[in-house]
This record gives structure tokens, sequence and C-alpha cells, in this order.
């Protein structure tokens, strides 16, 4: 063989040589990033270890911090539930009907007491159980209709509270639950600390402290929406209480017999 030939023989090699290298290089970081990615999914905790259960340095579920979480959880699906449900129970819409305080006022002006009496014994809303409980006291004068009415929207507003109230008693037990889960979490941090002469690895330490803010923020994420949609709810429950009484009251003028004063302006 001439040289001529071994070169391009060699040429040929190094060609087909070049042509493998590069795939070969391709494929051998791809998976080198395979492996480093399996490594980090392996390591890396994910979203459900963080804010659904509190695993120990083994990777084992800690189970009693795992169950102050649950318990944190299902506080804040029935808080959820309990806002929508007191947000559309305390709407002006069920509590003073437009249409109804509309047909209130036209059968009493009209002088249809008995069909008053009729529609507030049909109707459930506030107006029309605060009518009904005045309407019932017609016999004794306009002053008692006044305070029969008064009596019922006091009982109906503290009836809407007591529902109202349970919010508050979310937004007040949620953050403690959470600082228990916190003072559990730290104490367990510190039992590791112990146990191991004060030389703890952090990663036996992230079981206990991950309790520790877990709970902490499941507390506050309770909390605070309860808090406000309390206050919110709790002072829209006040007016409109206000509001049907103040109606009531309005219609209940017409029972009260006219003074020579009334006369007197109505000629003028």
């Amino acid at each position: 063989m001439n040289h001529a030939t071994m070169d391009r023989s060699l040429f040929t090699q190094t060609r087909h040589g070049q042509r493998f290298a590069i795939p070969l290089a391709i494929s051998a970081l791809l998976v080198l990033a395979t492996q480093a990615n399996a490594q980090d999914t392996v390591t890396a905790p994910s979203f459900g270890s963080i804010f659904f259960w509190s695993a120990n340095a083994d990777g084992s579920i800690e189970w009693i911090g795992s169950a102050m979480i649950w318990v944190l959880i299902f506080m804040s699906m029935l808080n959820v539930s309990l806002s929508i449900t007191l947000w559309r129970e305390n709407q002006e819409a069920l509590v003073i009907p437009p249409r109804v305080l509309v047909e209130f006022r036209d059968r009493l002006q009209s002088g249809r007491y008995r069909d008053a009496l009729d529609l507030a014994s049909i109707e459930k809303s506030d107006l029309a159980r605060t009518i009904r409980a005045a309407l019932t006291q017609a016999p004794a004068g306009a002053d008692a209709m006044v305070r029969a009415a008064e009596e019922a929207a006091d009982v109906l507003l503290a009836e809407r509270l007591r529902k109202i109230e349970r919010l508050n008693i979310l937004g007040q037990v949620a953050p403690m639950i959470g600082l228990f889960g916190t003072v559990y979490g730290m104490i367990v941090a510190f039992m590791v600390i112990a146990a191991t002469g004060g030389s703890a690895d952090p990663v036996m330490l992230a079981g206990g402290i991950g309790t520790a803010l877990v709970t902490t923020f499941w507390g506050l994420l309770i909390a605070i929406p309860a808090t406000a949609v309390y206050a919110l709810v709790r002072n829209r429950a006040i007016a409109l209480s206000e509001g049907t009484l103040g109606s009531v009251e309005e219609m209940l003028a017409l029972f009260r017999p006219k003074t020579a004063t009334d006369g007197a302006e109505t000629k003028s």
C-alpha cells in the first residue's frame, strides 16, 4: 500500500470518527444530565412533603406532625365552605327582599292587614318574620307592635351572629393549633440535638423544623381570611338587621292615630 492510499484511508477513518464523535458526546451529556435530574428528584423535597405531611430525616412520615397538618387542612376547607355559605345567607335579597317589601307596603297602605299577615306567614325572610311578630300584636296598639318588631329583629340578629361566630372560632383556634405544632416541632428538633450531643446533622433537624413552620403556615392561612370574612359578614348582618327594623317601623307608622298637629300639617 503506497503512502497516498494510507493517507486516504486514515482520512476516511478520521471523518467517520468525527461523524460519530459528536452524537456520542451529545448522548453522554444527556445521560449525565438525566442522572443529575434523577438525583435532584430524589433529594429535593416534593410539594406534598412540604405542605401536606411531615417527614423524618430518613424519608418516613412523622405521624404526629402530619396529623396536626391534616387537622389544619380540614379546618381550612371548612373555613372556605363556611365563608361562602355565610356570605350568601347574609345578602339583602334574602334578608330584605325588595319585591316582598313592596308587597307589604302596598297591602298595609291599602288596609289589607289580613293579606299582609298571610304573606308574612308564607315568606321566610327576616323582614317577613319581623312584620309577622308585629302584626300579631296589633290589638295591643302601635307601641306594642313596635316593641314586638324590635324584639323579633334582635332575636333574628342574634341567630345570625351565632352562625357567624363559627368563623371567629376558626380564626381563633387555628393559630393555636399552629402554635402547638410549632412548639412540638421545636421540641423534636431539640431532642435530636440533645441525642446527638449537639452535633446534629441539619438534615436530621429538618423534620422538626419543617413541622413547626408548616403548622404555623396553615394556622395563619386559616386565621387571616376567617377573621376578615367574619368582620365583613358580621357588619353586613348588623346593617341588614337595622335596615329591616327601619323598614318595618316605617310601615308600622300607618297604625298610629293621626294627631291634630298632623291634620293641620296636612291641610297646610
